[in-house]
């Protein structure tokens, strides 16, 4: 059985998928959903199957892209050929799913029930810093959404108790914006521990979105129920799983 956990801020159908209920084995023991992995193609297949059936969709309608850690979103109409580059996608096409990847970014459903648009972000340091959750919500007001009618929901991501980076990450945020300084506390050895989700949810408020939230589970504490990059690196395993959150209207 596949295991998602869902938002009831969200009134799309969606669901971010935990590791739970996958065809994969060894270190990507369960719903490993992630293409780019070492993992076997045709077991990754039959995860995004499952997870297809789960959403009511076609397997060619569960959708996702190349991430590379950017603000790149693209509106999609219909199945994708291939994986064009990017983080984030929005469409107000019914029958689409769209899915994004993570082992301790952040993913990010946005849905405008008015205007039935949804939106699927891959959100880590890097792309968040960079505006992709702003990006996402401003395509889908391109496509007629309200940004007070506008929800977004962080799934499963690594909390800041595990999120710990050297001075030159917390002086690279600071510079950007001396406010930044609050989404850090003092770690151990002049390192600084990072709140990831609560700075997304700060882009996400500052973006306009009427409403904002965080699932509030770690990737990296729950191993049983998630993959995490980072614990991954820590035990010097050789690959990790992606877990897949998903949106449709």
């Amino acid at each position: 059985m596949l295991e998602k956990i869902t938002s009831d801020a969200l009134a799309a159908r969606h669901g971010f998928f935990t590791r739970k209920g996958g065809a994969s084995s060894g270190i990507f023991a369960g719903l490993n959903c992630g293409p780019g992995s070492s993992d076997q193609a045709e077991v990754v297949a039959i995860n995004r199957a499952r997870v297809a059936e789960a959403m009511g969709v076609a397997p060619d309608h569960l959708l996702s892209v190349h991430q590379i850690h950017s603000p790149d979103v693209i509106h999609v109409t219909a199945p994708l050929a291939d994986k064009p580059r990017a983080d984030a996608m929005v469409t107000a096409t019914p029958g689409l799913a769209l899915g994004v990847l993570t082992a301790d970014c952040q993913p990010v459903l946005f849905h405008d029930a008015q205007a039935r648009i949804i939106g699927a972000a891959h959100a880590g340091w890097r792309g968040t810093r960079d505006g992709v959750l702003e990006a996402t919500v401003d395509a889908m007001v391109a496509l007629g959404a309200r940004r007070d009618n506008i929800t977004a929901v962080i799934g499963p991501t690594i909390s800041q108790s595990a999120y710990e980076v050297g001075p030159e990450f917390f002086e690279n945020f600071t510079d950007d914006d001396r406010d930044n300084a609050r989404f850090f506390i003092a770690g151990q050895n002049g390192r600084y521990l990072f709140d990831l989700p609560a700075f997304g949810l700060s882009r996400l408020r500052a973006a306009g979105v009427g409403h904002a939230e965080w699932t509030r589970h770690c990737t990296y504490r729950d191993s049983e129920r998630f993959f995490s990059y980072r614990r991954t690196t820590h035990a010097a395993e050789a690959d990790y799983g992606r877990l897949i959150s998903v949106i449709r209207l």
